[in-house]
């Protein structure tokens, strides 16, 4: 198994001015990770994206260290020069030198549209969405994905729906172990069912409370259905992740496994804590 990580999960560093995104890429290497992958890249006042991009992709190279996805935010129903946006992005992608590319559906209709507009009404805008954008990644020979994120498009039968409304297979999931908890779905259940179209993984654990219960006033957000989430340490929270793990073994995956950390906890050490029982699950499969 090969271990990522994501830029996400040094969020805490970036934004203290401790770290430039840039020195992220040589500090994943230091802690002993095979990959690292960007949630969005910050260009600097100044530069150009393709600029910038292509110098991340230098200081990877330099330090020895694959730059394995990227992801980014989308909204197909709110925005409609999306597909031609994305396929800037794809191109992006192309001068990281990612095999994979993510990025969002959307987060649902506009305020005073929902009615009777729901998922499946949805459907048909959002499949024709992804599927113009993973045919053009094809042509760069990267692969597309969505991940089960972002509340409206989270549950995993409606990401499996997606995925085979879209009917590419340049086209798949990237599947966040703890994210189904947004949606209030057993994480289990849900990678079982998600597991044959993942193309990557990310593990993330949660602390769950219940949401009829009370709720301390810092560090928590709601699930959908009202329950408090916490971001935690991976293995630390109540996500199920070596059962995840063990479901997505038998599927057959064996690409790269990304730690992403939203703790309370120092990122550093949360980072490394979750690298380090990543392996140790490993051990038991």
């Amino acid at each position: 198994m090969k271990y990522s990580v994501s830029s996400y999960s040094y969020s805490q560093l970036r934004h203290a001015g401790l770290y430039t995104e840039f020195e992220l890429i040589a500090l994943a290497k230091e802690m002993g990770f095979d990959g690292i992958e960007f949630a969005e890249i910050n260009t600097p006042a100044g530069k150009d994206k393709a600029e910038y991009a292509a110098e991340l992709k230098a200081e990877a190279d330099r330090v020895g260290i694959e730059i394995v996805c990227y992801s980014i935010g989308a909204d197909f129903l709110k925005n409609e020069n999306q597909v031609e946006d994305l396929k800037k992005e794809v191109d992006i992608a192309a001068i990281l030198g990612v095999k994979l590319m993510r990025h969002d559906a959307t987060s649902g209709f506009k305020d005073g549209e929902r009615g009777s507009k729901g998922f499946d009404q949805a459907l048909p805008i959002l499949a024709d969405g992804y599927r113009a954008v993973t045919q053009y990644a094809k042509t760069k020979g990267i692969r597309t994905m969505v991940e089960n994120h972002g509340f409206f498009c989270q549950d995993s039968d409606r990401v499996e729906k997606l995925i085979n409304a879209v009917a590419d297979d340049n086209f798949g999931a990237l599947v966040d172990l703890g994210n189904f908890l947004c949606a209030d779905e057993n994480p289990a259940t849900a990678v079982g069912r998600l597991a044959p179209y993942a193309f990557h993984v990310h593990a993330k654990d949660f602390h769950v409370k219940n949401g009829n219960g009370v709720i301390p006033p810092d560090g928590f957000f709601r699930s959908r259905g009202g329950n408090a989430l916490r971001g935690a340490i991976i293995g630390h929270g109540d996500v199920p992740v070596l059962q995840c793990l063990r479901i997505l073994e038998a599927h057959g995956y064996d690409n790269y496994i990304t730690v992403e950390f939203e703790g309370m906890e120092d990122a550093k050490k949360g980072v490394a804590c979750g690298l380090k029982t990543l392996k140790y699950f490993d051990e038991q499969l």
